[in-house]
This record gives C-alpha cells, sequence and structure tokens, in this order.
C-alpha cells in the first residue's frame, strides 16, 4: 500500500510526516511477523511497497536500529533483529509494573465514555471468546487495554504502553487463541474495570499488575519463551 509522499523535518520522526508513517509501516510489519529474523530489508524493495523514494526509507531503518528491531552492517544491508525470547519476558515484566500505575491513574481520571467503551470491549470479548473468534479477541483485548491507556491522564505512559503492547503482538495471539486463558483474561479485565468504576486505587493497581503476571505465567506453561535467549 503506497503512502503519500510529504515533507517532514526535525530529528525525531512524526506520524504524521513521511518518514514516522515509513517507520511505522515497517516496525509494524516486523512486529507482526512480515518481516522475519534476520531478513534482509532491502531500501528499494521496501520503497516500492509502499510508494516512496528510498531516503524516508533509509531514515526508518536508522530510527529501527536505534530501537533494537533492525541491524545494520556495513557493506552488507540492514536485516530484522527482531525481538529475542529474554526481551518478550522483560517486555511482560516491565508492561506489569506500568500496567498497574495505569489502571491506579485511571481510577482518578476516567470518563463516564471511557468506562462503557471498557464494558464493551470486555463484552465483546467474551462474545468472540464463546465463538471461537480469536482474532476478534485479539482486537477486543487491545481495545481494552488501549481505553486504559487513555484513560490514565498520561500521554507519556500511554505512549510507553502503547509501544510494550504493540511489541508483543504476535506472542498475545498465540496466549489468547488458548481458550483457558482468553476467559480467564477476560475476568481479569472485568476486575479491574470494576476497581476503575469504584476509584480504588489500589486494588486496580494490584489486578492490572496480577493480569500481566499471569499472561508471563501462561506464557511460561506453553514454553513460549526462554528467558536463557
Amino acid at each position: 500500500m503506497a503512502i503519500e509522499e510529504k515533507a517532514f523535518g526535525g530529528d525525531n520522526p512524526d506520524k504524521y510526516s513521511l518518514r514516522g508513517m515509513v517507520f511505522a509501516k515497517i516496525r509494524e510489519n516486523i512486529l507482526s511477523g512480515k518481516y522475519v529474523e534476520d531478513e534482509e530489508l532491502k531500501e528499494i524493495a521496501i520503497g516500492q511497497e509502499l510508494g516512496v523514494s528510498r531516503t524516508p526509507v533509509r531514515e526508518a531503518l536508522r530510527q529501527l536500529e536505534l530501537e533494537g528491531l533492525v541491524k545494520i552492517i556495513p557493506n552488507k544491508g540492514a536485516f530484522v533483529a527482531g525481538i529475542s525470547n529474554k526481551d518478550i519476558h522483560d517486555i511482560y515484566m516491565i508492561r506489569s509494573y506500568l500496567e498497574g500505575l495505569c489502571a491506579r491513574w485511571a481510577c482518578e481520571n476516567v470518563t463516564k465514555e471511557q468506562l462503557e467503551k471498557m464494558e464493551e470491549a470486555i463484552y465483546l470479548s467474551e462474545f468472540h471468546t464463546k465463538k471461537q473468534n480469536y482474532d476478534q479477541v485479539v482486537e477486543m483485548d487491545s481495545r481494552f487495554h488501549e481505553l486504559m491507556y487513555q484513560s490514565c491522564g498520561s500521554k507519556i505512559l500511554g505512549h510507553l504502553l502503547r509501544d510494550y503492547h504493540q511489541y508483543v503482538h504476535s506472542i498475545r495471539k498465540v496466549t489468547l487463541a488458548d481458550p483457558s486463558r482468553a476467559m480467564n483474561s477476560n475476568s481479569e479485565h472485568s476486575a479491574i474495570l470494576d476497581a476503575i468504576v469504584n476509584h480504588d486505587g489500589d486494588t486496580a493497581e494490584r489486578l492490572a499488575h496480577d493480569h500481566i503476571s499471569n499472561a508471563i505465567g501462561n506464557i511460561m506453561d506453553h514454553n513460549l519463551v526462554d528467558q536463557n535467549n
């Protein structure tokens, strides 16, 4: 899908600039598994795929190298570094604390509209879990967390959590395809929402932390991550 070429400036990629959009698309393709680990990322091919010149592709690859998702080898090219098993474990551990903080702050800042949308996301997730529509379960899981990020009242915390959430998109698809984990996740979301509704920061923080910790346990139970690699 071509990206409309626009002017951009500054050192940091902006999501509305050409470089920012190219950066976001390549990043999405790496995290979704479209570009696999050690695959060469050819500037010309990616530019043709996205309908842009090589320059924004090259700049996006350099930024992705700073994130650790791409490795650039002199005289050879750019390659997908991907996310290691240890990275996944570390991301979940970090998320467990940040999600707890997010839930606590949501108790202070959430709106009625956000609460209603979170409740709807849980309802739809439960519906799709029963129907075994696991792509939709993942979508509603993301929806619930995104609403919580919006309701915490901190754009900095929200930005961090969105990044971590996206980093583990592929592994989340695997874990939430487990009917038992999908049902438990829905129940945990409901409990977190109840605490937020009641403006109970202590309980909301604990439950959100436990929710991510439980996800780590599920990953370990299914041998999806080896902490030593």
